[in-house]
């Protein structure tokens, strides 16, 4: 019945990068004629280039070059064969280097993301399970995913997040034969590192326990014979350890690499690894380059080259801290990430710096929390001193601006990374034309302001949220219990342009899961009922749905006035700590708000379709369904029409202890059975509140076959702008398909609206397509999502039954 649009981390992710592309920040085309490493030309300027992932510079070597002219000149441009039958003879040699260098056997692949769909696949086996690091790179996390088809589970913990891991080890011992913990070793945009020794312990602590590092970002400037970071703790690699580096990126080559010290492991990945079998080779110019960048990794030229660099990476870390910059790590790599908070504060200062003359990369979702948008920069060796003292210069002036240009300010960033406590500004950065008032319950409040504006919905008018607070508050269970906030914005002429409300309370993680992702939650919620649970500050609450937010876009102030409220929530978020923060039940087709909100750090997701009817200009039932159209009148005689004498009908204010009982009981039927839109379960106090309430009815609907039975119930509600709600749903199931309740219970509840005069029926969200057929207008519905980092999105992920 209650089928939900998946909301497809895909659609969500193109839509944030898109947002990025029309700013300039990415998908980019260099315009050079000749590379340098030094610099990279784009819309005709010469910039200084601190955005590479070759922090050697390596891939500007002559020798290098070299390797590869002379293989081309030898092998051609390619060697079209599988490795599986014939390795072009310069295969041999690279990788009996590249032994030498990691001192344990070694498979070649054609890069790393085929690397680990190749290795992964073929060393995992049925009987084993996964841990991944939720900051783990993207390649291996794809690479894991067809693993959950050979029913391997798959878990996920927090980013370096060691006591979650060793739950997590704990909680697979006894159903795993072997455990395989996935980490990088060093993380790509924040430069930070895996607790390597600490792993050690465990893995020593554990006999089931296998690791599995990527290592590409640490390879070449770090370790012996630049074996990469890993290595340079690790010294000798242990036997259940396995290790991927590169021959890309600092390497200055193409390919990757793996190493395991089990000399079976690597004749059974080598033997056959998937696309390592079947994918054609690297070209000869890229083992050709390779085996020129091996010889300087085996020399001690090596070790020069990585004191350049790390001198040249002490000299700006010494540079930045002398500045009030937001560097959010702090160590010894090549990388370098300034927090800006928000998308539009790092697209501006990206913009900034490429017209002072420096060109450095833009972090953003989902390689970070979308909140977390930042700079990060790279060093090179071959960037010079005078370069890199120049660019923290322009962040220093070209910081504050982006800040002013984007009203928010350096609080506001340090505040999203967590970096301290500054008490934020209650005066916050808008401009004085507008006024705001913060309320802490809806008795506060003018009712006929608020009914005018936000209160037109829904059950969430002045009374209904007075009574809302009331329930929502003292009681035992803690997803029961609920804060309240409220807030009415006014233009300079005191006319309200905003009024809203938010809560705060604990939600379900998987609320807009698909279905199956919540069948498998719910298994563990029987023995962990509060497994995947977070707080969540919303616009609206659990129990509401609707338009929460009343905007006036006609005005000239409308984002100034949203600017504030988010202002206001950011002082909430402060001071509340949630998980999430979701703008709730916006029309999908508003583009103009999801521009807004996309640069505000928020990232859109799917949500149920919500249904409205308006169509009463019509006599009685027979002129009703003319109305629909012809489809929709086969359906109405076939599937409602065709049982009206077999029901009973009643509409009632109120119920006795055993009707609302079994009313109830009805609902949680419903409730259990219809995981597309996963909430926890109504308090019975609601239910009390409904049948004490004048504002409250309920639609029943008897089977008289069965000595009047009550099958189905539609708690609905008259809000004092005269809309029609039917908030709550409950039926039978023992006899919903017999007799079609839930379309009964639909065409029941709009000729009750009718019969009251209503302007018109709120239907709420989901089941859009059976709601179609009696005649209501559909709406695609979306959410606006913050959240502290990206782990319960990134985990739920790895539930979905593909």
């Amino acid at each position: 019945m209650a089928k939900i649009k998946h909301n497809n981390l895909l659609d969500t992710v193109v839509s944030v990068m898109t947002n990025a592309k029309e700013s300039g920040a990415i998908h980019l085309y260099a315009e050079d004629e000749k590379f340098n490493g030094r610099q990279i030309q784009l819309h005709g300027e010469k910039l200084f280039h601190f955005g590479t992932t070759g922090y050697l510079g390596l891939e500007q070597d002559d020798r290098l070059k070299r390797g590869a002219i002379q293989a081309i000149e030898a092998y051609g441009t390619e060697f079209p064969l599988s490795k599986s039958y014939i390795s072009h003879p310069l295969y041999a040699e690279l990788e009996c280097l590249m032994t030498k260098i990691y001192g344990n056997p070694v498979v070649i692949t054609k890069n790393s993301t085929l690397g680990h769909m190749g290795v992964i696949p073929s060393v995992v086996d049925d009987g084993d399970g996964v841990i991944l690091d939720h900051q783990v790179h993207w390649s291996l996390q794809s690479a894991v995913n067809p693993l959950k088809l050979r029913s391997v589970p798959v878990e996920m913990i927090r980013h370096n997040n060691l006591q979650m891991l060793e739950d997590k080890i704990k909680k697979l011992q006894s159903r795993c034969d072997k455990i395989w913990y996935m980490a990088d070793g060093m993380y790509s945009m924040y430069g930070d590192y895996a607790p390597i020794e600490e792993l050690m312990l465990l893995l020593n602590k554990y006999p089931q326990l296998h690791i599995y590092f990527d290592d590409v970002h640490g390879m070449s400037w770090k370790g012996k014979n630049g074996s990469g970071y890993v290595m340079s703790v690790l010294q000798q690699l242990p036997e259940r350890v396995i290790l991927f580096g590169t021959l890309s990126k600092t390497f200055g080559a193409s390919g990757a690499v793996m190493v395991c010290s089990d000399k079976k492991i690597q004749q059974r990945v080598k033997n056959f690894g998937g696309p390592l079998t079947f994918s054609v080779q690297l070209e000869p110019a890229s083992v050709g380059a390779a085996i020129a960048s091996a010889k300087i990794h085996l020399s001690e030229e090596i070790y020069t080259m990585q004191e350049e660099l790390a001198e040249k990476i002490a000299y700006f870390s010494k540079c930045l801290k002398q500045t009030e910059l937001p560097l959010i790590v702090d160590n010894d790599s090549p990388v370098f990430y300034i927090g800006t908070g928000m998308p539009e504060t790092g697209f501006n200062l990206v913009k900034r710096l490429m017209k002072a003359g420096f060109y450095v990369n833009i972090g953003f979702f989902p390689a970070v929390p979308v909140k977390n948008t930042g700079l990060r920069i790279t060093i090179s060796r071959l960037n010079q001193y005078s370069e890199i003292k120049r660019l923290c210069e322009a962040l220093v002036v070209e910081f504050p601006k982006a800040l002013k240009d984007t009203h928010t300010n350096l609080e506001r960033v340090n505040f999203a990374f967590g970096r301290n406590t500054v008490r934020l500004s209650k005066t916050g950065t808008h401009q004085p034309n507008l006024s705001i008032d913060s309320y802490h319950s809806i008795k506060e409040i003018d009712p006929d302001l608020w009914n005018k504006t936000a209160g037109g919905h829904g059950f969430y008018d002045w009374n209904g949220l007075k009574a809302l607070e009331k329930i929502l508050k003292g009681n035992d269970t803690p997803e029961h219990n609920n804060q309240f906030f409220y807030y009415i914005i006014k233009d300079p002429n005191q006319k309200c342009i905003l009024a809203t409300f938010l809560s705060y309370g604990i939600w379900k993680e998987d609320m807009l899961a698909p279905r199956s992702v919540s069948v498998a939650i719910e298994k563990a919620r029987q023995t962990d009922p509060y497994y995947h649970t977070s707080s969540c500050l919303s616009l609206g609450s659990m129990i509401t749905e609707g338009d929460h937010l009343y905007l006036c876009q006609e005005t000239p102030y409308w984002k100034e006035a949203f600017n504030l409220l988010l202002e206001q929530i950011e002082l909430l978020e402060k001071k509340l700590k949630p998980q999430y923060i979701i703008l709730r039940d916006f029309d999908t087709h508003n583009n103009a708000i999801k521009s807004f909100l996309h640069s505000k750090g928020f990232i859109q997701a799917s949500m149920p379709q919500s249904a409205v009817y308006r169509e009463f200009n019509w006599k009685d039932s027979t002129d009703y369904v003319s109305t629909l159209s012809k489809r929709s009148r086969k359906h109405f005689r076939k599937d409602i029409e065709a049982f009206k004498d077999k029901l009973q009908v009643q509409i009632k204010d109120n119920l006795s202890d055993s009707e609302l009982k079994k009313s109830y009981e009805l609902y949680l039927a419903v409730k259990e059975n219809n995981l597309g839109l996963n909430t926890f379960t109504y308090p019975f106090s609601l239910f009390l509140h409904m049948n004490t309430s004048s504002q409250w009815e309920f639609v029943m609907i008897y089977a008289k076959e069965n000595q009047d039975q009550l099958i189905g119930v539609m708690f609905c509600y008259k809000n004092s702008s005269n809309v029609y709600t039917p908030a709550v749903i409950g039926m039978d199931y023992q006899f919903s398909r017999e007799y079609n309740i839930y379309r009964q219970l639909l065409y029941q509840t709009i000729m009750r609206a009718k019969e009251l005069g209503s302007k018109r029926i709120d239907f709420g969200l989901t089941a859009g397509f059976e709601k179609r057929k009696v005649g209501a207008q559909i709406i695609d519905r979306c959410c606006y999502i913050q959240t502290r980092d990206n782990f319960a999105l990134e985990a739920l992920e790895f539930l979905r039954k593909d």
